[in-house]
């Protein structure tokens, strides 16, 4: 668990320790005499004043670490991906999808992130199922494809693909 979890916690059952103290002083001084509906009143509205703001940073914090640990653990995988990938050379989707423990979209998705950050470089031969590292420079001005030898066309940022066979030529 991450500071920002802990401290929203913190501030959240802190926030709502004190408001149940502040509510039980206001209702045990107005039944006891010693304060009026107006004061009681006036002492519920600054309580609530400064505990709301104390309340809600906490709700704040608590979910803004969450929503950073989903951000973590996806930027891990995508780090897993690129290090499987450079260290083997040559990866077979499916290894890759149990080893995530993810699907093959999620998969795929996460190798175009990568190539759009211009993090990866390599092809994906799709019919086999096989991702392959290959050095940035040795697939600048590739002409034809490497496994059927048609001609490639550029399908976006940094991929170009086979229009034959579905290969993906991912250049960064």
């Amino acid at each position: 668990m991450n500071s920002g979890r802990v401290i929203g916690i913190l501030l959240i059952f802190g926030g709502l320790g004190l408001g149940l103290i502040g509510a039980l002083w206001l209702i045990s001084s107005l039944t006891g005499g010693n304060l009026q509906t107006g004061g009681a009143l006036l002492g519920g509205g600054l309580i609530a004043v400064i505990l709301l703001p104390l309340i809600g940073a906490g709700i704040f914090l608590f979910v803004r670490s969450g929503q950073e640990a989903q951000e973590d653990a996806e930027r891990q995988e995508m780090r897993r991906i690129l290090d499987i990938v450079k260290s083997r050379g040559q990866v077979p989707i499916s290894e890759l999808v149990l080893e995530l423990r993810s699907s093959r979209d999620e998969v795929q998705q996460k190798i175009h992130a990568l190539v759009g950050m211009g993090l990866f470089s390599g092809y994906i031969f799709w019919d086999e199922g096989i991702l392959y590292s290959e050095d940035a420079s040795q697939l600048q001005g590739l002409e034809r494809c490497k496994q059927c030898g048609g001609e490639i066309k550029l399908g976006g940022k940094g991929v170009a693909t086979c229009p034959y066979c579905g290969t993906e030529y991912f250049l960064s």
